[in-house]
């Protein structure tokens, strides 16, 4: 029971990118709630155990049914490409009670009993202070579980996109979205989706939304009824090693030619990542891993670009024929 959602000429020059803080807080809290899922993510869960015990998800809880809708409202389609989880938050609390009433209601039927419950019950009653309620949640489980590692879950994310972005240049729409995720085809106009319901929808020249995330695999989240963007919420490149321990010490030969920092900062940049990541990925002060990107990057080993507030660095081809050669040799 597929997703189709139809493009005309102008949705394929409206699809674009976005990083959202507020999805990864709501897919976080996600996997606290569906212990079907806790296999994937058990370095994560492990980090955050005391942080995660600090929390009532009750009331998350009760609109997380694990197959059917959650409120849209929650965590809707970031405004722009690197929003703020404070902007994006505000834009939750400015929800119309209206439309929180009736996206509460259309997911507490997706729980039997939800709706008839004491705490089910007080939501439909006055959505106003409902949302007052869950986003105040929502900002204590981004403090709790997300803050402190978000320079290193930000980077990931943004050289996620850097690499799409490459991908479109190189192959167009369709390379793109086919190396988005298995449950993703392309056909005359139309993206499908196969998932567990179905769905139609056509663009009307918005485009979709394509936000990568840490925290879906092995699924992919797709969907969004008017009138939020539609959007797709696919796994991250990188995401396998996110909370994998530190990388083994830099071969010999290349600590010797380099220095161990810069030895460690090459060798790590397997994907693009900015500044203050790898400062915190090595546990280096910002301005020695601006000077060491410095060095590296004249000496041709390096090249940045600029991606949105932040500058991306990513190996040259020399840069990373001199990181495998030098691995290989030690093994």
């Amino acid at each position: 029971m597929p997703f189709h959602l139809h493009f005309g000429a102008d949705d394929l020059l409206r699809c674009r990118f976005a990083v959202s803080p507020l999805w990864e807080t709501q897919e976080a809290v996600r996997i606290l709630l569906q212990p079907h899922r806790h296999s994937y993510y058990l370095p994560w869960l492990r980090r955050v155990r005391a942080a995660a015990a600090r929390l009532d998800l009750a009331p998350l809880r009760l609109l997380t049914p694990r197959h059917g809708y959650a409120p849209d409202f929650l965590c809707p389609p970031p405004a722009g490409p690197l929003a703020s989880f404070e902007d994006e938050l505000a834009r939750v609390r400015a929800t119309d009670p209206g439309l929180a009433r009736a996206e509460l209601a259309r997911s507490l039927a997706g729980t039997p009993g939800a709706g008839e419950s004491a705490r089910g019950r007080a939501m439909l009653a006055d959505p106003a202070a409902a949302v007052t309620e869950l986003t105040g949640l929502l900002e204590r489980a981004w403090r709790e579980l997300l803050l402190p590692e978000w320079p290193r879950l930000r980077s990931v994310l943004e050289a996620d996109v850097a690499f799409r972005t490459r991908q479109l240049a190189d192959g167009g729409l369709e390379r793109l979205l086919a190396g988005l995720h298995p449950s993703l085809s392309w056909a005359d106009g139309t993206l499908t989706v196969d998932h567990r319901a179905d769905h139609e929808r056509t663009l009307d020249g918005e485009g979709v939304l394509l936000v990568p995330s840490a925290f879906t695999w092995p699924k992919m989240i797709a969907g969004f009824d008017p009138p939020w963007q539609a959007t797709l919420v696919y796994p991250a490149r990188g995401i396998g090693a996110l909370w994998s321990a530190p990388r083994p010490p830099s071969p010999d030969a290349l600590v010797r030619l380099l220095g161990t920092n810069r030895a460690a900062l090459l060798t790590g940049l397997d994907e693009p990542a900015s500044t203050t990541a790898l400062a915190h990925r090595h546990g280096l002060a910002l301005s020695s891993v601006s000077a060491h990107l410095s060095v590296l990057r004249d000496a041709g080993l390096l090249t940045s670009r600029r991606h949105g507030r932040q500058v991306l660095y990513e190996r040259t081809r020399l840069g990373g024929d001199l990181a495998r050669s030098e691995g290989q040799e030690e093994r």
